[in-house]
């Protein structure tokens, strides 16, 4: 399959990429988020504490359920999102939606402890 490949954006410095929180955690449950056809909602683990995290992609997922248990990355210091009436308390940092695929998770190479940075 061959993709055109997006520019790449514009150079930032280290302290604006230092300014993201990226954290590994386990997605705990996974419920649909009533009235929306691509919402879902997820309860993620990042060590000690557990977020709320709404994530566009319902319509990716046959079985949305396979992701109960994995671990993923997740920027986690946005302002929290009201969207569909529900707080979304960060971000999952999936791959492929803005190049038009359908989107896998960011995952780690090997079970590591939720709630461990990136970078």
């Amino acid at each position: 399959m061959d993709l055109a490949i997006a520019p790449i954006k514009p150079t930032i410095t280290t302290a604006d990429l230092d300014k993201i929180d990226i954290r590994v955690g386990t997605i705990l449950s996974v419920e649909d988020v009533a009235g929306s056809d691509k919402l879902l909602k997820l309860t993620v683990a990042l060590g000690n504490v557990h977020r709320t995290i709404l994530a566009g992609m319902k319509q990716e997922r046959e079985n949305p359920q396979e992701l109960v248990g994995k671990q993923a990355l997740f920027v986690v210091n946005l302002e929290p999102r009201k969207m569909m009436g529900q707080s979304s308390e960060g971000m999952l940092f999936d791959i492929g939606y803005s190049d038009g695929l359908v989107p896998v998770l960011a995952i780690p190479e090997n079970k590591i402890p939720d709630g461990t940075r990136a970078g």
